[in-house]
This record gives C-alpha cells, structure tokens and sequence, in this order.
C-alpha cells in the first residue's frame, strides 16, 4: 500500500490520548501542565517541544526590556539653524528605518538558526553538567558535611563542655568589685 496516500487518509496525526483512569506520573507542575482533559474525560498528552509560539508579541516575558531601541531620532538629529534640505532628510529616515530593517533581517535568516542551535547546544550541555555533576557534588559534600559536624559535635560534647562547665564552677565564686579612686 501507498504510504503518502494511507497518511492522507489517515488525516493529521492526533495526540495521543489516555484514559483517565490511568496513573500520571507527576513530577512538579511542569508534567501536570502537559496534560489536558478533553469532554471524554480522556488525557490528551502535550508536546512539550512543538507547542505554539506567539508569532505578534515575540519577547513575552520582557528580557530585551533594557536593550537600547536605536531609532533614527536616537542616532541622527539636527540642530536648529543647521537643517539639510527636507528631501535629504526624509530620504536619509527611509534609508536609515529600512537598512536597519533589511540588514537585521537578512542577518537573523543567515545567522539566526546556527546561533540558536548553538545555543541550545550550550544551555544543553550546561544542564547536562547542573544535573549529572553539580548537584549530586554538592549532595556529597553536604552528606559527607553531616557526618563531619556529628564527630565534631561529639569532640565538642565529650571534652569541651566538661572543661569549660568545671572553669565556670571555679570561677563562679570570684567576686570582682570595682572601685573609682579619685586623685
């Protein structure tokens, strides 16, 4: 059978659907969030990795807030007495808002799906290192921290406390008495 048209006769692929009955395996709110219920009480798995992108408002949560927004007004200005001819102004707007345009544009189709996938590859590795080495270092550290303060605990408890209890008896019958002599 013909592969292309038993995929057309299929439709598009679906999500893959559970019963209800059926155990999630949780792991914080980030895998409860791939989940939906539909009206059969069925749960539709979400891909993580291929959900919707908002095409119109491109930076969501505001990270490029503080980058400077250079527009030809920012770059370019003439002071009063010193104008060039109106036509040469306009002319110099539109090269400036359109290079700008263009120039930002062909850079990001040459440059921007390499610089991602190098990204990603850096943020990936970074986790990799965060989850695999750091993590489990600093749980070492700090199981091998409470063995080391419990014997230290012990040392203090067994030979300082007795020490230091004995000097307070001693001492505790000092009386100090002072006096201001006046010459």
């Amino acid at each position: 059978m013909d592969l292309p048209r038993l995929m057309g006769a299929m439709g598009p692929p679906r999500p893959t659907t559970l019963p209800a009955s059926a155990p999630a395996r949780a792991h914080g709110s980030t895998m409860a969030d791939q989940y939906q219920y539909n009206t059969n009480e069925e749960k539709i798995v979400k891909d993580s990795h291929t959900k919707e992108i908002d095409l119109i408002n491109r930076d969501p949560k505001f990270i490029n807030e503080d980058v400077i927004k250079v527009e030809f007004e920012d770059v370019i200005a003439e002071p009063d007495g010193t104008h060039s001819l109106d036509g040469v102004w306009k002319l110099s707007y539109t090269t400036f808002t359109v290079s700008k345009y263009w120039c930002y544009r062909i850079l990001s189709a040459i440059f921007g799906i390499p610089v991602a996938l190098l990204w990603g590859f850096l943020f990936a590795c970074i986790s990799f290192c965060h989850i695999w080495a750091v993590v489990p270092c600093i749980k070492s550290c700090l199981i091998e921290s409470q063995c080391i303060s419990r014997i230290y605990s012990l040392c203090i408890q067994t030979f300082c406390d007795p020490f230091f209890e004995a000097l307070g008896k001693i001492f505790s019958s000092v009386k100090v008495a002072l006096r201001k002599e006046i010459r």
